[in-house]
């Protein structure tokens, strides 16, 4: 088992997003910052781009208070709009992909976001007439990322504007830097705010606990409009001199063709990841992943042997697992070396500046190891949620404490391990039954690849579990054996009494299982 881990202090770092790219830009002007296609651009000419950005949005009317909405595909672009908005003192409002119409309508209209980005077309889906028919009195334009940005950019003064100079000595690390909405499983979505020096400050200190660093490409498959992609994606690079890679959407065959071609040493993502790259290895044609050294996970539950095959096989030396929120951003992560069973069963101890307590019903700490509510406190605990007063009384007490929702533990060496949400369990004749737990333990079946666990109604029991899963390429099972294994292998209360065996299992952009779509899929061939 893992020891102890020493306190680590609180690193410094640039008061704000737009300060770290130019303290990059400063540091290594020459060295390559961004890689997207078939181009490259160094620290210093990201900078630049950026600064012209800047210029743009001023000319545009946007300045300090203002909200820019992002709602697009990863892109070299929508990191330029980001850094201009922001540098000006505006906050961006990154947009779900995925959204509808009414639902990107309704946090553009609540953000009171002035400038919509969008691409033209992406995954066949006009972004524009989704929310033709809203009414946004705020919104003063709606423009198209990918073909409409250099005639934006052409409306300022380019990056030597003496304005821009100005916005940016203004800017502060208490000033918003962006308002993310929550996936709303408590009812709408909540505009979480955070400002500047709050995430610059926790994702400098993640960046060294993952061991992000200076000439690391870094393959950015998580979406830019989530923390993971954003935050602990393209910005952090600034603050450790590792080059960006974004990804569109996650595809296999570009993740391969990115990872030899551009020599990727550092990849997070959920771990169905990197269960697809080692299918590729066990294929017909040679890889060569050599160069990969990182992998940072934590947004699914990650089995042992799996961390173990990525050690052994894909040659990553350094696999770390953690759990983050929007809320707070990142709040843990395991560290370099933990062995295999702390990877997969915890999300690693508190970083720096975070205090973590694990509470009964009535907010009691509990003993090491007991299983209750996380709450966690420091100064990258959101500032609140937009125009929410309650809601935010409600997330944070007098004490400061963010009520996670989250259910878990921690263990004598302060170690968290995350049970579940508390809105996904399911109550099994009287136990409590936890869905990514299950999940997990039925990941360490030789021939499931990967597992959903929802409840269903039962007469008798209340509520059962049924696995969705997916076998592993040229591996066979029935749902009797599986079930068979997992008497053998779990407390009875947690063993599925029905099990579906799937082609593939719906995830969002994030790469998360949708147990909501698995719900859907029961309804229908129930």
């Amino acid at each position: 088992m893992t020891e102890a881990p020493e306190i680590e202090a609180m690193g410094v770092w640039p008061d704000t997003i737009p300060h770290a790219a130019q303290a990059a830009a400063r540091r290594w002007p020459d060295e390559t910052g961004l890689i997207e296609g078939d181009r490259r651009w160094t620290f210093a000419q990201i900078w630049d781009d950026a600064r012209a950005s800047a210029s743009a949005f001023l000319a545009s009317g946007i300045g300090r208070g203002d909200r820019v909405a992002i709602w697009a595909p990863n892109s070299r672009e929508w990191i330029l709009a980001a850094l201009g908005a922001q540098s000006v003192g505006a906050a961006i409002v990154p947009l779900n992909t995925r959204f509808k119409g009414q639902e990107a309508a309704d946090i553009v209209r609540r953000s009171r976001a002035k400038i919509v980005f969008a691409p033209r077309t992406f995954l066949d889906t006009d972004y524009r007439a989704l929310i033709a028919g809203e009414d946004l009195p705020d919104l003063a334009e709606f423009l198209f990322l990918d073909s409409d940005w250099d005639s934006f950019v052409a409306r300022g003064r380019g990056k030597d504007d003496p304005a821009v100079e100005a916005a940016l000595a203004r800017l502060s690390g208490e000033d918003i830097c962006d308002i993310i909405f929550t996936s709303g499983t408590t009812g709408r979505p909540k505009g979480v705010l955070t400002a500047h020096a709050q995430a610059v400050q926790i994702f400098g200190d993640w960046a060294v606990r993952v061991d992000l660093r200076e000439g690391d490409r870094y393959l950015i498959v998580n979406p830019f409009f989530h923390t993971f992609g954003y935050k602990a994606g393209w910005a952090v690079c600034f603050t450790r001199g590792a080059t960006i890679v974004p990804m569109a959407m996650f595809d296999v065959a570009e993740t391969v063709r990115q990872i030899e071609v551009n020599r990727i040493s550092f990849l997070p993502g959920p771990p169905t990841i990197y269960q697809s790259l080692l299918q590729e290895l066990a294929g017909d044609k040679p890889r060569d992943f050599s160069s990969l050294r990182v992998a940072v996970t934590g947004a699914a539950p990650v089995a042992p042997t799996l961390v173990e095959r990525m050690r052994r096989e894909l040659g990553m030396s350094n696999i770390v697992n953690g759990y983050g929120m929007t809320e707070c951003g990142a709040i843990s992560m395991t560290r370099q070396g933990d062995d295999a069973e702390t990877v997969a069963h915890s999300c690693g101890y508190p970083l720096p500046g975070i205090e973590a307590r694990c509470v009964d019903e009535q907010g009691n700490d509990l003993p090491p190891g007991e299983t209750g509510e996380i709450w966690i406190r420091g100064p990258a605990v959101m500032k609140g949620y937009l125009d929410d007063p309650q809601a935010t009384a409600e997330a944070i007490d007098a004490e400061g404490w963010l009520h996670t929702g989250d259910v878990g533990t921690i263990d004598a060496r302060g170690y968290l391990a995350l049970t579940d949400r508390k809105k996904d369990m399911y109550i099994s004749g009287g136990f409590n039954c936890y869905p990514a737990e299950i999940e997990k333990l039925l990941a360490a079946h030789p021939a499931i690849e990967m597992a959903g666990v929802i409840g269903i109604a039962d007469e008798r029991l209340g509520e059962v579990g049924k696995a969705f899963v997916v076998l592993r390429p040229g591996m066979q099972a029935e749902e009797a054996d599986i079930i068979r294994w997992a008497r053998a292998n779990m407390a009875n209360y947690k063993v599925p009494r029905r099990v579906a065996i799937l082609p593939a299992l719906p995830r969002n952009a994030a790469g998360k299982i949708l147990r909501t779509a698995l719900r859907e899929l029961e309804e229908k061939t129930a």
